[in-house]
């Protein structure tokens, strides 16, 4: 990601549409599940209304004969639901509020006083009897004493199973505790008789219906899981007769909105601030972004600005490794190179103009001194003046070479050349110099070895070459050029001069350049003939270099391409 920052405004992107994404399903499904719990609350209260409605009915009645009544008070209360009663058997008892469709697979509820659905009743009692059901008995359970303080129920148990024959005088009890003790009476009957079909030994039983702590049989009393079932199906059995039938619950919602059109509504609040929450994390996230991008490109923008005034500028510097730092290191180089261009701009023109000014004022001395009459124009003068127009026509002809070279714009008429035939030129053109000057010139290559080359422009850098090396070669030294066939045609000019100080190899090919430091001309040339060397070679394909010892001489090293 350091390295693009295609790759990191794409993922800017992604990640912010994930967001969004992400945000907008996770407030979708909250206000979804929100949604649907209210509507599951509304159609719980419902039933729970309905199946308590008809749970109450079937605690006070001994049939469904007149439940009718009791459905259309409930469709009225509830005009979206389809309310149906179908017995266990498939029959029909009652259905309101529908068109007669098919029912559900599943009922709903089974309306059951004596097993009461603990879903739709959380407080319904251990035994799921609707405590509304009293059936013999005629206070309910949590109004009896917990154990008969009058002993009643003893001694009317003991009369019961005929163990005593006494007067238990009942008739001085309440009405209503009379008919608990002889219901409770029968109630142990009805346990007993499950004991017994467990092969569990009889109990009796307090007044709240659980196990008497005190047995006055001497009885043992069973486990209490056992007592406690045959005390539910002992009650059951007992309350049956007093209650409707069990019959099956069918509720629908054949004409009421579908349960899936979950309502948003009221909602408006969370949407516009999860959204406005997602916004601002999208605009930040976007805002960081691009704050990253946007910082080097005005770096650049400035720099640029006073770069197009002229000023000289520091480099920018460089952030990370990606495209923009690339375009920052790309400025950088191109400053640094405008500065050296313009550092060489201003330097060639002062060597041209040192270059120029020597012969011009020699010119314009002399011409002044004839004018003046100090010095005759005789023949000696303008052989004089001519010799200084030659030089400064020299330095014109070389700029001329150089800048059509370094243009491109060199035309070539390259054919083959014999490299030997071409040396023979050069000693001929250079012999008598040489040999004023006490240095030994020679040549030598293969009378074979054919060279791909413009005939007129490898003499010119041959003579260049040579020049140079005669020009700096003391009497008694020599000029060796030669030529050998090594991936291509290898030619070498060596001097046994004084030679270029280490320092100065690099600049040796610069324009106007001298070893003499102080630029005199008393050596001559204009200091262009090696970069004349250079851009020739170079516009033939090929390379030149130089290596040099202070004190033992130079050798320039021309490598071009042979003839194939």
């Amino acid at each position: 990601m350091r390295r693009s920052v295609f790759t990191r405004l794409l993922v800017v992107v992604v990640l912010i549409a994930v967001c969004s994404i992400a945000a907008t399903a996770w407030l979708a499904t909250q206000l979804t599940k929100a949604s649907i719990a209210r509507e599951q609350g509304r159609e719980l209260a419902s039933d729970n209304k309905i199946y308590a409605t008809l749970l109450s009915y079937s605690t006070g009645h001994r049939d469904w004969s007149e439940v009718d009544g009791w459905l259309e008070s409930l469709v009225t209360e509830h005009p979206h639901r389809r309310i149906a009663l179908v017995t266990k058997d498939g029959r029909t008892i009652a259905d309101r509020g529908g068109d007669g469709g098919q029912l559900p697979a599943t009922a709903a509820a089974v309306v059951d006083p004596l097993a009461v659905d603990p879903v739709l009743v959380p407080d319904a009692p251990a035994d799921r009897i609707d405590e509304r059901v009293l059936g013999p008995f005629r206070t309910p359970i949590d109004f009896r004493d917990r154990e008969d303080r009058t002993g009643s129920l003893i001694c009317l148990r003991l009369l019961k199973r005929k163990e005593v024959n006494m007067d238990c005088r009942d008739s001085e009890l309440p009405f209503d505790t009379a008919a608990d003790f002889y219901a409770l009476l029968d109630l142990e009957d009805l346990v007993n008789a499950c004991l017994a079909r467990k092969s569990l030994p009889p109990v009796e039983l307090d007044p709240d219906h659980t196990p008497a702590r005190k047995q006055t049989t001497g009885l043992t009393v069973p486990d209490e899981p056992a007592v406690a079932a045959c005390v539910a199906a002992g009650r059951k059995e007992q309350l049956t007769p007093y209650v409707a039938p069990p019959v099956l619950l069918y509720l629908t919602n054949p004409s009421g909105p579908p349960t899936a059109a979950i309502s948003l509504s009221g909602n408006g609040w969370q949407v516009v601030g999860a959204a406005a929450a997602v916004l601002l994390a999208a605009v930040g996230v976007a805002a960081l972004a691009g704050a990253r991008i946007t910082l080097p490109l005005r770096a650049l923008t400035a720099a640029a600005q006073h770069m197009s005034g002229g000023s000289d500028i520091p480099p920018v510097p460089v952030r990370g490794q990606d495209e923009i730092a690339g375009l920052t290191k790309a400025f950088n180089t191109m400053a640094a190179n405008r500065a050296q261009l313009e550092q060489a701009r201003k330097a060639m023109v002062s060597d041209v103009a040192h270059e120029l000014r020597t012969p011009l004022s020699n010119i314009r001395g002399w011409l002044e001194a004839a004018e003046d009459g100090v010095s005759d124009l005789d023949p000696a003068l303008v052989t004089l003046l001519l010799k200084e127009a030659l030089v400064l026509q020299h330095v014109v002809d070389d700029l001329q070479d150089l800048a059509v070279a370094e243009a491109g714009s060199l035309r070539l008429t390259v054919e083959p050349v014999p490299v030997l035939a071409a040396f023979e030129q050069v000693r001929a053109a250079h012999e008598a110099r040489a040999a004023q000057a006490g240095v030994t010139l020679s040549v030598s290559a293969d009378p074979s070895l054919v060279v791909r080359a413009d005939a007129l422009r490898l003499r010119q850098i041959l003579d260049n070459l040579v020049a140079n090396a005669l020009r700096y070669v003391p009497s008694g030294g020599s000029v060796k050029v030669g030529a050998v066939e090594q991936d291509g045609v290898v030619i070498s000019v060596e001097d046994t001069g004084a030679g270029i100080a280490e320092a100065d190899l690099p600049h040796v090919f610069d324009r106007f350049w001298r070893a003499d430091k102080s630029r005199a001309r008393s050596t001559g040339g204009s200091g262009l003939g090696l970069a004349i060397v250079r851009k020739l070679v170079e516009a033939h394909g090929g390379t030149v270099g130089v290596i040099s010892t202070t004190g033992r001489g130079t050798t320039f090293t021309l490598r071009l391409p042979e003839l194939t």
